[in-house]
Formats: structure tokens, C-alpha cells, sequence
């Protein structure tokens, strides 16, 4: 049920839908995004082993416990986070109507249906004054608690499900059609984009605004010294891409991750439980520091990508 109401959970909650990702698509005052492109998923050779194992593991579970077939109506997925005004989520599908009227079922029982216009379009008031939504039908089980004030929906803009964190994001959202202008080029204060002509999987967060946990383990201590991270997921031939950048704190925090990075390399490489495949593509893992920014990348087998998940 975890992964369903996940699930769910993006599917209202919306912002702009972008074929691809790019550096001018993501506002430059968002602390993180996410976008994936499920269509080109499962278009790709390369991609389709990751998208069989979505729809066998999440889809399939969503379609016989809420009945909504996201193998047939999904194609992506785009998600941020906007700094003071909670998170934008845009899932773009040829969404059927009984989909849709699942909706409608689910702003009836913790919304209001009265509607309410912006731009010629309708949209609604999702869960209570306090952001909460508990919806309960059967084995379908919905709860979110992350909206502050509760969220607004629309279903009005062609082939979109529109949630925002915000009544002023869904308004601006209808104003242009569902989709959120980009900062510009030369927005300095853009988050880092990594882009590829056949981008699956995108993501990114400014980890200087996510604040200090006071953790003192490997992740905590590489955020604390870190201002973005980036990530990538793309087709290259017959493989795929993984990609991620780090923008450090200072120049000399570059070359310490990337040390790191080749020590926890070597030391996986004498695992006698790690899959020798495994290993190979790790120690084929490049790494580069140059200046305040630290690179990784890999090429990998899809099969041994969807066997580590598995697991």
C-alpha cells in the first residue's frame, strides 16, 4: 500500500510537463525536481526492462487495488518543489473518464466540489485547512499530510491532472495551460540540469537550502558539503547512462568526494557476495573533479540495473 498511495499521491499533484528536461524548464527558486519520462521508457530497448519492472512491481498493483491502469494512461512525470510555496507535481496521460471520475470521488470525500475558475478553467479545493487527505474505499488507502494547506486540483487542461501546493500556482499553472515559465537563460540561481537527447530519468536538489540533520553518517556529511546534486538516467546506444554531478562547497571538497568515491569502489571490488558483474561496471564508474564540481558516470546493462532493484 506504501507504494500506492505514492503512487497516487502523484497523480494530484501537478505543475509543467516537459518532453525534456532542461536547465530553462525548472524556476530558479525550486529546491529540487524530478522528471520521468515513462513514454520514451518504455519506447527504448535500453529502457524497456526498467519499465516491464514498474509495471510489474507498482503499475500493476495500483490497477487491481484502485482499478487505474497506469501501464495505459500514464506517459510522465514531472515534479518540484518551489521555496516557500510547497510542491508542484504534473502527470501527463490520455487519462480515461472513469479515471477521472475516481478523481472527482476522492475531492467529494476530503475536498470541496463547489468549483472554482481561473482562466476559463475549473479546478478544486483538495483536503483540509490543515493539508490533510484521508480517503479510504475498500483496499484503496490515501493519506497525505504534506500539503500545508491543503492543495487545489484541475482536471480542465488537456491531458494533465493539475495539484498545487498553492491556490496562486494553480491559477498561474491555468493562466499558461498547465505549464510554468522558465527562469531564463542566465538564471544564476537555477538549479543544476543534466540533459540527454533520450532523457528516462531526471532529477536534482539544491541540498544548501535542505538545512543541517545534525546527521554524522557518509550522506549527511556529503550534504553538509555540498550546494547541488544532479542526477541522470538516459539511453546510449544500447545501454544506459547513469550520470550524477555534485557542486561542492569548496574546491578542495571535490577531490576529497571523488577519493572517496574510488576508495568505497576498491573496497566493494573484494565483496565476495557482489555479483562480479557488478563489480565491473563500478570499477568502469568515471570520476571527475574539476573545480567546485565532482562527475560520475557509468554505462550499464538494463538487465543488471533491473536485477539490483529487484533485490
Amino acid at each position: 500500500m506504501r507504494v500506492l498511495k505514492i503512487l497516487l499521491v502523484a497523480v494530484l499533484l501537478v505543475a509543467p510537463i516537459m518532453s525534456a528536461a532542461g536547465p530553462n524548464d525548472i524556476p530558479g527558486s525550486a529546491d529540487w525536481y524530478l522528471h520521468v519520462d515513462l513514454k520514451q521508457m518504455k519506447s527504448e530497448d535500453a529502457g524497456k526492462p526498467i519499465y516491464e519492472w514498474l509495471n510489474d512491481e507498482v503499475f500493476t498493483e495500483v490497477k487491481d487495488e484502485a482499478g487505474i491502469d497506469l501501464d495505459r494512461e500514464i506517459e510522465g512525470l514531472t515534479a518540484f518543489s518551489v521555496a516557500g510555496q510547497g510542491p508542484i507535481i504534473a502527470i501527463e496521460g490520455r487519462f480515461s473518464t472513469e479515471t477521472k471520475d475516481k478523481i472527482m470521488a476522492l475531492i467529494a470525500a476530503e475536498g470541496d466540489l463547489s468549483p472554482l475558475k481561473a482562466s476559463g478553467s475549473k479546478y478544486y479545493r483538495l483536503g483540509d485547512d490543515q493539508g490533510n487527505i484521508n480517503y479510504e474505499n475498500g483496499d484503496v488507502n490515501i493519506s497525505l499530510d504534506s500539503l500545508e494547506d491543503g492543495g487545489w486540483i484541475s482536471l480542465d487542461v488537456k491531458d494533465k491532472i493539475l495539484i498545487t501546493g498553492s491556490e496562486a500556482q494553480m491559477k498561474s499553472l491555468l493562466g499558461n495551460k498547465g505549464r510554468v515559465p522558465g527562469p531564463g537563460k542566465g538564471n544564476r540561481g537555477a538549479l543544476l540540469v543534466l540533459t540527454a537527447e533520450k532523457a528516462l530519468l531526471q532529477a536534482g536538489m539544491n541540498t544548501a537550502a535542505m538545512g543541517n540533520d545534525g546527521g554524522d553518517d557518509l550522506d549527511s556529511k556529503i550534504l553538509r558539503n555540498t550546494e547541488q546534486v544532479a542526477f541522470l538516467l538516459a539511453v546510449v546506444r544500447d545501454k544506459l547512462a547513469v550520470e550524477a554531478e555534485l557542486i561542492t562547497t569548496e574546491p578542495e571538497m571535490a577531490e576529497s568526494l571523488a577519493s572517496v568515491a574510488r576508495g568505497l569502489i576498491s573496497l566493494v571490488a573484494f565483496d565476495d557476495s557482489m555479483d562480479a558483474e557488478a563489480v565491473a561496471v563500478l570499477q568502469s564508474t568515471k570520476i571527475q573533479a574539476k573545480g567546485n564540481s565532482l562527475n560520475l558516470s557509468v554505462a550499464v546493462d538494463p538487465a543488471l540495473i533491473v536485477r539490483t532493484i529487484g533485490n
